[in-house]
């Protein structure tokens, strides 16, 4: 018997060992995953429009975006440029380099696209500049930022939204950037940047370990020319991706062949922190827990990753900022805000829309594809994670930023589609978004 093969329809070859009959039926399937994607965006953003209509989203202008739209300008063009250099040249790039400069590659793209994307529209430092964000309570901090911290949840209702939102660290993120002499909305933006970033490589780092070099090559691309890259410039949320993505990849790192404690520690440390950045990361350790099952590090290793987060909620402790009163107290403050109203069962399916615009067509694509069964488990995880935020109905829009850090573990997706026309489709959809939405991040 002679088994035949073809190449698929997305210009990619079947894997080996995969019948004919067996890659039509995954092209089939493919396609109605791709329909799904459209069709989960169009139905999102028809109802958001009706519902902005009758009034019922005030406060939404582009639902389910919390946005404006606006108009493409020649702004673009060098974002669109790079755009189409990185889709000719950073594959073959990355294919042909040592890992370690591979990761250098990513990062670099990742900074250059997000950046110019940035630019093309009210630049880096214009978010940090609204008066409800971050850096509008330095003030109140002055000098003491232990006192400050200590009462926190006393004071909370005067305070700007985003941190009525937030427990304190980004506060006090802000405020140590401002007293090593890097004061203002910029350098807070270039913080941002950078480590939200980072998180191309920290993710690549993890994939390596968990299927190797070449499953990390395959989807570095995708990371760097995310979709989400417009929300990763900037705002606060992106921060908090390239944290817990460094948690992650410290601990894999950790559980090499004879165990780093000091890497294990680290990781703690940064995945203790992110409660404290946000409320909304508790479901994202499902994550760094899901790869510790899959890379059994060294029991000293977990050890260490366990002392590490318990010393971040110790300190915070000992300064007096309790976490579960600063969720209560968060909460009352959301229950008042005009956020709160905003229709559960709208969002409940409109954030599921965002999330499939923020990782792209090709994302969506490469989860109908062939992956190795580690990676395909550590995305399942981000998307339970981000199920788990979208039921419980406290994510009721804004949601474009606050998918970022689960986004860029989902896009890791896009570098099994198959065919560089995934990646031309990424980047098409990251200059439509930052063309055709004024977003305040």
């Amino acid at each position: 018997m002679i088994t035949r093969y073809r190449t698929t329809g997305d210009g990619s070859d079947p894997p080996a060992g995969e019948t004919l009959d067996a890659s039509a039926r995954r092209l089939r399937i493919r396609r109605q995953v791709l329909y799904g994607w459209a069709l989960l965006i169009i139905v999102s953003f028809a109802t958001g429009g009706v519902l902005h209509g009758l009034g019922v989203l005030r406060i939404d202008h582009l639902p389910p975006l919390h946005a404006h739209f606006r108009v493409l300008t020649v702004t673009l063009l060098p974002a669109a440029a790079f755009g189409a250099a990185a889709v000719l040249l950073l594959p073959g790039l990355l294919a042909r380099s040592g890992f370690g400069r591979a990761l250098a590659l990513g990062y670099g793209c990742a900074l250059v696209w997000t950046v110019l994307l940035a630019v093309s529209g009210d630049g880096l430092a214009a978010p940090f500049t609204h008066k409800e964000e971050y850096l509008a309570v330095l003030p109140a901090v002055g000098s003491d930022p232990l006192g400050w911290l200590a009462g926190f949840t006393e004071h909370l209702p005067q305070y700007p939204t985003h941190v009525r939102g937030h427990p304190p660290l980004p506060v006090l993120v802000l405020w140590a950037l401002k007293a090593v002499g890097l004061p203002g909305a910029l350098w807070a933006a270039v913080l941002v940047v950078l480590v939200g970033c980072s998180a191309t490589v920290a993710i690549a780092v993890t994939i390596r370990r968990l299927a190797g070099e070449d499953m990390a090559r395959r989807a570095l691309p995708y990371l760097a020319l995310a979709p989400a890259s417009v929300w990763i410039a900037t705002s606060m949320d992106a921060f908090f991706a390239g944290v817990g993505a460094w948690g992650v990849a410290l601990l894999v790192l950790g559980g090499g062949r004879w165990g780093r404690p000091a890497c294990g520690a680290a990781s703690g440390v940064l995945l203790g922190a992110l409660p404290y950045l946000s409320y909304g990361l508790v479901p994202y350790l499902l994550l760094p827990a899901v790869v510790a099952v899959i890379v059994r590090p060294p029991r000293v290793v977990l050890m260490a990753v366990l002392a590490g987060a318990a010393a971040v909620s110790g300190a915070f402790a000992a300064a007096g900022f309790l976490w579960p009163a600063g969720v209560l107290a968060t909460h009352a403050q959301w229950a008042a805000d005009p956020g709160a109203a905003r229709p559960y069962l709208y969002f409940l399916i409109a954030n599921l829309g965002v999330l499939a615009l923020v990782t792209g067509p090709a994302t969506a694509a490469g989860l109908a594809g062939r992956m190795p069964a580690t990676v395909r488990t550590v995305i399942a995880a981000a998307l339970v994670a981000v199920l788990a935020l979208d039921v419980s109905g406290v994510t009721r829009g804004e949601v474009e930023r606050i998918w970022a850090p689960f986004a860029l573990w989902i896009s890791v997706a896009g570098g099994f589609a198959g065919g560089r026309r995934w990646l031309v489709a990424q980047v098409v959809t990251g200059l439509l978004l930052q063309g055709l939405v004024a977003s305040p991040w």
